[in-house]
């Protein structure tokens, strides 16, 4: 019976030896096993890891590429549109360079033409009516300081010389009155002065006895009678919009 009981033991134990060193000769495999496959496991995930690095810095490059080559074909159109601005400027400066030849030359002609016209200005003024004399001539004068200065350009010299002209153009339809002072037998008389464009220019004393109308053939003021009292008087109030325009009897002298 203990023979049998010792017999149990041995086996038991040998069986337990037995698995015990089993046991160890799979886990070991098993846990190489497992280490190479986290091995593995880790090695893919790097790589996997790597290629993602790849192909988004692909992809990034790919995308500059594109970018430089789209700006290359907008630099290519923009360069294109540029160098037609430049043909185009290029041409208008030729053109320009012709005008201003023809410019300087056109100056030329015009500068000695515009002091022309202010000395025949200034002897048609001093040959005319002696009415807003002063004014003028010292627009004469004004007109001569324009022509030496150099902040003025040519055309508005030329616009300025005109503009005289047409002044003294629009005093022909004038009808104005001033006052003033005529000087009579040594005598300076308070008048009233009535402009009729060109046609006449008559003046009256202050009390109504006295009119003169002046005669331009011989540059002189000529009194008149008392039957021209009355019309120069309403020459004057017809200047002054005192009364509507009406015709009137006054002598008129002819250019000789």
């Amino acid at each position: 019976m203990s023979v049998k009981i010792r017999k149990s033991l041995v086996a038991t134990a040998l069986v337990g030896a037995f698995a015990f060193a089993s046991s160890n000769v799979i886990a070991d495999p098993l846990n190489d096993v497992q280490k190479a496959g986290l091995q593995i496991q880790t090695a893919a995930v790097k790589s996997q890891t790597k290629i993602d690095n790849v192909y988004g810095q692909t992809q990034e490059l790919l995308a500059e590429y594109r970018s430089v080559v789209d700006e290359s074909e907008l630099l290519k159109v923009y360069n294109d549109h540029v160098a037609r601005l430049v043909a185009d400027q290029n041409a208008s400066i030729e053109s320009f360079d012709r005008q201003i030849a023809t410019i300087d030359n056109t100056k030329q002609n015009v500068v000695p033409l515009m002091y022309r016209m202010i000395d025949t200005l200034e002897q048609f003024i001093k040959a005319d009516v002696p009415f807003n004399s002063d004014n003028r001539l010292a627009r004469v004068e004004r007109l001569r300081e324009t022509m030496v200065s150099s902040s003025v350009t040519t055309s508005e010299k030329f616009r300025q010389v005109l503009e005289a002209y047409t002044i003294e153009a629009a005093y022909s339809s004038l009808v104005a009155a001033s006052q003033g002072t005529l000087e009579v037998d040594g005598k300076s008389i308070n008048v009233d002065f009535g402009q009729l464009g060109r046609i006449t220019y008559v003046a009256q004393s202050f009390d109504l006895k006295h009119a003169w109308v002046w005669d331009n053939n011989t540059k002189q003021w000529k009194e008149l009678g008392d039957e021209y009292l009355k019309p120069v008087k309403e020459v004057i109030r017809m200047a002054r919009k005192q009364a509507t325009l009406e015709l009137v009897k006054l002598p008129i002298f002819g250019a000789e």
